[in-house]
C-alpha cells in the first residue's frame, strides 16, 4: 500500500529527507472515512511518513531488506488532510543501526503542521 509518492530532497548527509503525498479523489478510503466529508486517515499519515524514514534508512545505509516498523510514538494530529491536498513529509533521522533506525517525521498542508510522529523501524 503505497503512501509515498515522491521523495523529492535529502541533504548531503542523508539525515534529513522531504516527500510528499498528494491525497487523490479516487482513493481506497474516501466512501467510508467520514462519507460527504473525506478526510485523510491519521493512519495513512503516519504511514506515509514511515515509507519516508524507511527510504531515508535505505538511501543512508544502503541496507536493502524489507522494512518492518516496530513503533510509533509521541503521534500528534492538528490539522486535517482532505482529498485535492499534497501533504509535504519531512523526515528526519534520530538513530540509525546496520538494522534499525528511529525517526521523526512531520507532516505539512499548505505551509500548516497537520501531524508529527517518531518512528521506528527494523530490516528484516
Amino acid at each position: 500500500m503505497r503512501q509515498l509518492d515522491h521523495v523529492i530532497w535529502f541533504n548531503d548527509d542523508q539525515s534529513l529527507a522531504l516527500g510528499l503525498k498528494k491525497v487523490r479523489h479516487d482513493e481506497f478510503w474516501i466512501a467510508g472515512h467520514i462519507p460527504g466529508r473525506p478526510l485523510f486517515p491519521g493512519v495513512l499519515m503516519i504511514e506515509a511518513g514511515a515509507q519516508l524514514c524507511s527510504v531515508l534508512y535505505k538511501k543512508k545505509t544502503g541496507n536493502l531488506h524489507f522494512i518492518g516498523f516496530t513503533r510509533c510514538d509521541k503521534v500528534v494530529f492538528r490539522g486535517m488532510v482532505a482529498p485535492g491536498d499534497t501533504l509535504y513529509l519531512l523526515g528526519s533521522e534520530v538513530v540509525f543501526a546496520a538494522r534499525r533506525f528511529s525517526s521523526k517525521v512531520q507532516g505539512v498542508v499548505e505551509g500548516k503542521l497537520v501531524f508529527e510522529a517518531e518512528i521506528a523501524g527494523m530490516a528484516v
